[in-house]
């Protein structure tokens, strides 16, 4: 009998610390739901559903599937990237997940008829917070038709080293044009009533020993560069969901590093949607007290940690219960916020013609016209002769490989090359062939083809022709890093076809910058990326004239690999880089110390004195453009107008930059803000341009915010970052700013 009332006594004291135990008895439908009155706020809302929620219902909101892995799927659910079961009784949908950023992604698939947008990297070219818009709504409508209410987009890492071989997703290395047009993407893509995260926090900057590397980095560099392209984009753009990274940041991992997670995201940003992991960058059940709520892509972890050891940690007292109400509250929050519950998900009416003039105005609004010696562009409908030399030209154009990948219907694959990753899926180009665009817009030409496999026998074609255009292509992928030189020997066929022919033109379709050893011999370089749905198309708009380039360069295109901050690409050394799929192995863990702080890019040159190959900003156009009578004003901020004309003869659009480049207590350059200006020839506008407080501002790590100091700023208006023609000062009044 003693121990019988003891045992009763323990069962009353653990029902009375656990009411979500006693609640998981007996749970009961929901006649009436409270929670689905739109005019509540969405945290409310979120309240009102976990209070008839059972501790076991929580949990299961807080850990998803991979489909692709799961043993037997569910009736209707895809094999996408991630999967989290619903709860019918209360009215609460299914989280139905796909990879994105570029478009509705579908990798473990043939084929599909999502629309691709063209890289990050074009986007970021674009410098157009509305083309970046328009994508991102096009790709969330997208999603919508084809059953997913959850992107994985919204990819936001800067840009610190060219060879990292992802920078294809992302938008380039400046935080303030990053994190803009991020966050315009992030709310084209919920404006359909779904949810896109942005990624992958933080640090997250090579693909080299992604999952054991460590970030090193001063915490005021990390919030004036990383961070800060996250924070712009997050209040800007209000994404559902943040993804942590695989990486650690100082000695502790992404998901579950309570600096990032609830020190910065939570408690400065005030950030209150939920934190998903990274597929298998899970390491334990403590990710939940550092501020992960859901895990994501369980199959890829070593062990379902959200789901049976989280409830065993509550049970243990290890993890409380009002934490699990916390991490619910955070899902069940933004799927309010986003409309998820109001707006339940009806597969079909796929407009494909209609989706793909989005991705083709995005990608021919990110080419940039990098050289054009003698005018040799545009080119002329009836130009003669064109040779059009390699880079599968008469296929499609290439695309970027990993979770990204849109593999439209009429993709044609080619084997990945040595040392990628095994399940990237090899080279991908889309069915937009240039050569075919080409001909279109020159009936009356001859226009031939040549694949550029024999650089000699190509040269003596070339020698023939009275242009020839050469495509060179740079494949990237997820699970790996690349270089900055050509890959294939193209160097050196461009190299061998420009001296037997000086009017050569070469586009490249590249994931990110590259080495031009061949840049003086050439007439007209075009810098196209990886151009998306309709990239042939595009491409061959602007070498005819049809669109006057406008592309920007959102990255320093260096000189050689010694210019950049770290010449050896940290954990180069290591013998395999792959973490995933059959055969891989875990590198090492080692150390990335990123001593260039804030330094990022084009700051860095201009620290350095460096000159680039192509600097930030820079792009011609058709036409040209002079900028004239700067006026400073300053205040709690700078706000600089001018006027800028076209003094060239055709119509254009300009992209004048300004930049700061000293304030009273730092030396630094930074872009502080931009406009696109659409002008006819002779035609001059006003232009005025405000920067941004933060952005003049310096992280003070002891008073824990933004310091603008009071003084005088000098800054700076021109065309790209080491063109800077109009320069002023003005003085500011000193404040501090809120994290």
């Amino acid at each position: 009998m003693g121990r019988d009332l003891k045992t009763s006594a323990i069962l009353a004291a653990l029902l009375l610390a656990l009411p979500g135990l006693v609640r998981a008895a007996e749970p009961k439908p929901a006649a009436i739901q409270p929670w689905m009155n739109v005019k509540l706020s969405p945290d409310r809302r979120a309240d009102l559903v976990i209070s008839r929620m059972t501790l076991d219902e929580e949990i299961a909101l807080l850990h998803g599937d991979f489909p692709v892995f799961m043993p037997k799927r569910p009736p209707g659910v895809q094999i996408s990237a991630g999967y989290v079961k619903g709860l019918a009784r209360l009215g609460i949908p299914d989280l139905t997940e796909s990879d994105a950023s570029l478009g509705v992604a579908n990798s473990l698939r043939s084929h599909d008829d999502a629309t691709p947008l063209p890289s990050g990297l074009s986007l970021a070219a674009t410098w157009d917070a509305k083309t970046a818009y328009a994508g991102g709504a096009m790709i969330g409508k997208e999603a919508r038709q084809k059953g997913f209410n959850v992107l994985l987009a919204g990819g936001v890492n800067l840009l610190r080293d060219p060879r990292n071989g992802r920078n294809f997703e992302y938008l380039g290395e400046d935080p303030l044009l990053a994190g803009t047009l991020a966050g315009a993407a992030i709310r084209g893509i919920q404006s359909n009533h779904i949810v896109s995260a942005t990624k992958h926090f933080a640090l997250n900057d090579q693909e080299t020993g992604r999952t054991v590397l460590s970030a090193e980095i001063d915490e005021a560099a990390f919030r004036e560069s990383d961070l800060l392209a996250f924070e712009i984009a997050i209040e800007s753009g209000h994404p559902g969901s943040v993804m942590c990274a695989y990486n650690r940041v100082g000695g502790i991992y992404a998901c579950e590093n309570p600096f990032l997670l609830n020190n910065v995201l939570r408690t400065d940003w005030k950030y209150p949607g939920w934190v998903m992991s990274d597929w298998g960058a899970v390491h334990g059940v403590a990710a939940a007290k550092a501020g992960l709520d859901q895990e994501s892509g369980q199959q890829l972890d070593k062990k379902v940690f959200f789901d049976a050891p989280l409830k065993d940690a509550v049970t243990s007292g290890e993890v409380s219960e009002a934490q699990i109400h916390k991490m619910t509250h955070r899902v069940l929050r933004s799927m309010f916020a986003a409309g998820l519950f109001e707006h339940p998900l009806q597969v079909g009416g796929l407009d494909t013609t209609a989706d793909s003039r989005v991705a083709a105005r995005a990608g021919e609004q990110g080419i940039v016209l990098l050289r054009n010696q003698g005018r040799v562009l545009p080119l002329a409908a009836s130009a003669g002769h064109i040779l059009v030399i390699g880079g599968h030209a008469d296929i499609g154009v290439i695309s970027g490989g990993g979770s990204s990948q849109v593999i439209p219907t009429g993709s044609v694959k080619f084997p990945p090359p040595k040392g990628a990753p095994s399940w990237g899926g090899g080279q991908m180009y889309f069915p937009s062939a240039p050569l075919a665009a080409i001909k279109a817009r020159a009936p009356n030409a001859d226009v031939t083809f040549n694949d550029g496999a024999d650089p000699a026998a190509a040269a003596v074609l070339a020698a023939r022709a009275d242009v020839v255009v050469v495509f060179a292509t740079q494949w990237s992928s997820e699970g790996m890093d690349i270089s900055l030189t050509l890959p294939d020997g193209q160097d050196g066929l461009i190299s061998a076809v420009a001296a037997a022919n000086p009017k050569t033109i070469v586009v490249l379709e590249t994931a990110a910058p590259v080495l031009m050893p061949w840049r003086e011999k050439t007439a007209g370089i075009l810098e196209a990326w990886f151009p998306g749905a309709r990239g042939g198309e595009s491409i061959a708009r602007v070498l005819f004239g049809e669109a006057n380039p406008q592309g920007r360069l959102p990255v320093t295109f260096p000189a050689s690999e010694a210019q950049l901050a770290h010449p050896v690409l940290p954990g180069a050394d290591q013998a395999q880089v792959e973490t995933m799929g059959a055969g891989a192995v875990t590198p090492k863990p080692f150390d990335v110390r990123y001593t260039e702080g804030s330094d990022v890019g084009y700051r860095g040159f201009a620290k350095s004195g460096d000159k680039p190959l192509y600097p930030f900003g820079f792009g011609l156009t058709y036409s040209s453009f002079r900028y004239s009578g700067l006026k400073v004003v300053g205040g709690k901020t700078l706000r600089a107008s001018f006027t800028v004309t076209n003094t060239g003869a055709r119509s254009a659009i300009d992209t004048p930059q300004f930049y700061l480049i000293s304030g009273p207590s730092r030396t630094q350059e930074r872009l502080i803000g931009w406009s696109k200006v659409d002008l006819k020839p002779g035609e001059s506008r006003s232009v005025t341009v405000t920067a941004p407080r933060r952005m003049l501002a310096n992280w003070d790590a002891k008073s824990h915010g933004w310091r603008l100091s009071g003084g005088t700023y000098k800054v700076a208006v021109g065309s790209d970052a080491s063109a800077l023609t109009l320069k002023g000062a003005a003085q500011v009044t000193a404040t501090t700013l809120q994290p």
